[in-house]
């Protein structure tokens, strides 16, 4: 019996050593990864971008994302992407992040607090790159729409309360344009391979899209 048991013993921790060993291949996998994996694996964050065309001409019509159902993007610092449902309202976009008053999502949810301090992103959609400002909102006569599309588009038509907002189990952040003439670096994590050039905005001789793809060697060559 006790060696039965003994036998049961070294297969479960066999087990749980075997599933931690593949989390963490995961995890560190996502973050040499160009942006967030797809699938059931998307909620985990991942590396910055390496691929994409740099959107430079006027402010988009941000219409077609009414019924897009996810996009990515990605902080400055720290540089880690992730996947996200955003909303579109009278032409502004914005995306929110739930379960903030929670124990899991404080042990989760590190980005909504990295992006109060510094809201500099890329918002990649069907491979294009808009540099964006993230900053939260907490009132304004568009949160209550913004949260019934919120409601519309994702939740099967549950009503959001407002009280998410006040009370900060929900924070909601805008996607705002970035001053023109700021440069955009995008950064590979300390030690890491990919390090683009800095992307001049709002020149007037810009047009079109820039490749942001480069190899770290050549760039660091240069």
């Amino acid at each position: 019996m006790k060696r039965k048991l003994r036998w049961m013993l070294l297969i479960a921790g066999g087990a749980a050593l075997a599933l931690g060993l593949l989390v963490v291949g995961i995890l560190v996998a996502a973050r040499f990864h160009d942006g967030p994996f797809d699938g059931a694996l998307a909620i985990v964050a991942a590396g910055p971008f390496e691929s994409g065309e740099l959107h430079t001409g006027p402010e988009p019509d941000w219409s077609f994302l009414r019924d897009h159902g996810t996009v990515e993007f990605q902080l400055l610092d720290p540089p880690r992407s992730r996947t996200t449902w955003i909303m579109e309202h009278d032409n502004r976009i914005f995306i929110v992040s739930g379960y903030m008053n929670t124990w899991y999502g404080k042990i989760w949810k590190h980005w909504p607090a990295e992006a109060e301090e510094d809201g500099r992103i890329l918002l990649r959609v069907d491979g294009t790159l808009y540099p964006r400002r993230m900053q939260r909102v907490m009132e304004g006569d568009f949160v209550r729409p913004v949260l019934d599309e919120l409601s519309r588009k994702y939740l099967g038509g549950a009503e959001v309360p407002m009280s998410e907002i006040t009370t900060g189990n929900l924070w909601m952040f805008e996607l705002l344009p970035r001053g023109a003439g700021q440069a955009v670096a995008l950064r590979r994590a300390k030690g890491g391979a990919f390090v683009a050039p800095a992307l001049l905005l709002g020149c007037a001789s810009s047009a079109g899209s820039t490749r942001t793809r480069r190899s770290a060697r050549g760039e660091n060559r240069a």
